[in-house]
């Protein structure tokens, strides 16, 4: 018997308006973090904050939606779907709202960061079940598909619609236009059939809590590392015990036959445990170059949201074309080949910009490797979720697609933070190298350079260097200016490691995968995991 007859009522084969709003939630969720990203500049010169800081939140809220969502997934089970989805709406609304009316970093990470990621672990897996219990057979494969067609759409036009809105508007006027389209979704909340749990209610606590330790304690780490903060060891000791006490406690928790926060038989599959790996580093190489570059262009080349949206348009509008031509047209190739050649292009992409950095003066200079590496992006996302999720069951895809979708947010707050975080601590270092060799800088300045970067390392634009260093002689400005016009590029460039080691580790994995049988969909019997 299906969850929807369980509830009482049939599935509604297809409701065209049920089907956009659910689109329209999955947009909002996508581009929120797009939005940010090209407004980082403006939304830290009205706020008077840092670049740092800034990163950080966005970091954050990533983090924070990896740390929750399985354990959102199963408060959905408890107290209804529907409910969770509805919650999931309002605390990113919260968000949203907040950001139209935030004043100071503390506000953002609070509502922004925390309330907002808060309700993404609640949506993601609530919407899952939603459309599985109110759509049958075809429709329910249209559903997805405009669901899955919003979020390509979503991070193709996010960077351009964020762009346009903050240099034209305002960065608050497009997170309050974010706010009126759930205020939408959520008109249309009726049409929604809750779809009930009927497996067991026990709550695996401790799972739950060793999953948040886990992951929060390695991202929290590097964010506290990137702030000059100290226990950084401790908090990454503590992270990867509760990533290893996580593995135990849920081993020992199925052969005790226990309620388990999610059940480890599903590494077991070769499949889905190498299909959820290349999730996370595809994650990690994607949150890494999209905080790098936005901060690049508008720190280095001082362009505006704009402009910055649209240099970094050629990389998502190519993703996403590539991945709805590789999704049509992939024919009898193995996805695992595709998936190589996906980190192949990606690879080459960012190697590409490498020596792009230090001699751009403009935008224009990214536009070939963005286009590869978007090409590569493109070829990843057509086929990850299918290979991971297809030789699943049915009464285990909600599961698997949580722990999918852990894997994914995981590795792209990880990419945010350490990419960032590794961006900051070259640039003090490189900075303060090239002030205590400098040959104009008197030894007083030199150190002061020292302990200013030390307090606070920053990435600053020279026009707003040469505002700070207002008052100081004409030389001594200049020769600042000089040395933050070298150091930039390079730290810059380290940064960009983080995502071109994830794509190696992705093109080495990528060799395993050919050598196992592509995995077979579920519908054909044989292929199902878990049934």
């Amino acid at each position: 018997m299906s969850a929807s007859n369980d509830a009482g009522t049939q599935p509604v084969q297809f409701n065209q308006r049920l089907a956009v709003l659910l689109a329209m939630a999955m947009f909002v969720l996508v581009v929120d973090t797009s939005i940010m990203n090209v407004s980082i500049s403006a939304v830290v010169k009205d706020i008077n904050s840092t670049v740092s800081d800034l990163q950080a939140a966005i970091a954050l809220e990533a983090l924070v939606s990896a740390a929750f969502i399985l354990i959102g997934g199963k408060v959905g089970d408890l107290i209804g779907r529907k409910r969770a989805y509805v919650l999931g709406l309002c605390g990113y609304a919260v968000g949203a709202v907040a950001m139209t009316l935030a004043q100071s970093i503390t506000a953002i990470i609070v509502f922004w960061a925390l309330i907002g990621g808060l309700g993404a672990s609640l949506l993601l897996p609530a919407m899952q079940s939603l459309i599985h219990g109110n759509f049958d057979g075809d429709a329910r494969k249209r559903v997805y598909a405009l669901v899955g067609a919003a979020a390509a759409i979503a991070a193709a036009v996010g960077p351009l619609l964020g762009g346009f809105i903050t240099t034209f508007l305002s960065w608050r006027v497009a997170f309050l236009l974010e706010a009126v389209i759930i205020a939408v979704v959520l008109s249309g909340i009726k049409l929604v059939k809750d779809v009930p749990y009927t497996g067991p209610r026990e709550v695996d606590v401790v799972g739950s809590i060793l999953s948040v330790v886990g992951m929060g304690g390695i991202v929290l780490g590097i964010l506290v590392w990137q702030e000059g903060g100290e226990a950084v060891g401790a908090l990454l000791i503590v992270g990867a015990a509760g990533l290893a006490g996580l593995s135990y406690w849920l081993v020992r928790r199925e052969r005790l036959n226990k309620a388990m926060l999610l059940d480890p038989g599903l590494f077991r599959s070769k499949a889905f445990r190498f299909g959820a790996t290349q999730q996370m580093l595809q994650q990690i190489a994607l949150g890494g170059t999209m905080i790098v570059l936005p901060i690049y262009l508008q720190m280095v080349l001082e362009y505006n949201a704009m402009q910055a949206g649209l240099s970094i348009a050629p990389l998502s509008l190519t993703m996403f074309g590539i991945a709805l031509l590789a999704g049509k047209k992939a024919g009898t190739r193995r996805p695992a080949g595709i998936i190589r050649w996906g980190f192949i292009f990606l690879l080459a992409g960012l190697l590409a910009i490498l020596p792009v950095v230090p001699r751009a003066d403009s935008g224009w200079w990214l536009l070939i490797p963005l286009i590869i590496a978007g090409a590569g992006l493109g070829l990843l996302v057509s086929q990850l979720n299918n290979y991971t999720l297809s030789p699943i069951s049915d009464e285990r895809v909600s599961e698997a697609a949580g722990v999918n979708s852990a894997a994914g947010s995981f590795g792209l707050s990880f990419g945010l933070a350490f990419a960032g975080a590794i961006m900051l601590a070259s640039l003090a270092a490189i900075f303060t190298s090239l002030a205590t060799s400098s040959t104009v800088l008197p030894p007083a300045e030199q150190q002061q350079v020292a302990q200013a970067l030390e307090a606070d390392a920053q990435v600053l634009s020279n026009t707003q260097l040469a505002e700070q260093l207002a008052g100081q002689p004409p030389e001594i400005q200049a020769e600042i200016i000089r040395i933050n016009t070298e150091a930039r590029p390079i730290a810059l460039q380290i940064g960009l490691l983080i995502p071109i080691l994830a794509s190696v580790a992705g093109f080495v994995i990528s060799f395993r995968m050919m050598r196992i049988p592509d995995p077979k969909p579920s519908g054909t019997g044989e292929g199902a995991i878990l049934d």
